[in-house]
């Protein structure tokens, strides 16, 4: 998959639907905060295979929030004005 917007004037259909950035965003942003908490509890609590695994699964939901945030910024810049956080 490309880091670049949807085409322009594509409408999405069963076969190709719209790109869910903000969705992906939030959830992307909520593991990443899930994941950090608990693996700060789980070293506090001295579990640290638990926590190594948690903090993995962090770097990869900022990753994505990284991928995410490329994306809706070449989508904002190739139609400004037409993207609202709802969409």
């Amino acid at each position: 998959m490309s880091i670049g917007p949807q085409p322009r004037r594509s409408r999405g259909t069963v076969g190709h639907p719209y790109s869910a950035l903000n969705l992906r965003l939030a959830l992307a942003s909520f593991g990443l905060v899930l994941c950090a908490g608990l693996a700060v509890v789980l070293f506090w609590r001295h579990l640290p295979i638990p926590g190594a695994f948690l903090v993995l699964l962090a770097i990869t939901a900022l990753v994505d929030i990284v991928v995410i945030q490329l994306r809706r910024r070449a989508r904002r810049r190739a139609d400004p004005g037409q993207h609202t956080f709802f969409e």
